[in-house]
């Protein structure tokens, strides 16, 4: 899990994306007033998968689906070339 030390005035600012980002990136954030660590917003243990899981959940959900060559070689495709449109995300936390 990534950790990130923010202070308590940029968490109240930005407490939405801290909480999505809590939940879906699996990311802590521990809150700092005046040099000293007053709270965190950490994920919920109930929603934490790990990325195996995650893979785990996605290969049984495409089990069920039986495609011609033809379709599994256009989504493989299509698979692909959203893969290489994507842009790395930029945390912002970070300079």
């Amino acid at each position: 899990m990534k950790t990130v030390i923010i202070s308590v005035t940029e968490a109240a600012r930005n407490f939405s994306d801290c909480v999505n980002r809590a939940h879906y990136a699996n990311t802590r954030f521990d809150l700092m007033r005046n040099g000293e660590p007053v709270a965190s917003i950490v994920p919920s243990r109930a929603k934490r998968r790990s990325g195996k899981a995650q893979a785990q959940m996605l290969r049984e959900a495409l089990g069920k689906f039986r495609l011609g060559k033809e379709e599994a070689d256009a989504w493989l495709r299509d698979l692909e070339a959203a893969r290489a449109g994507l842009i790395p995300a930029r945390d912002k936390w970070q300079s």
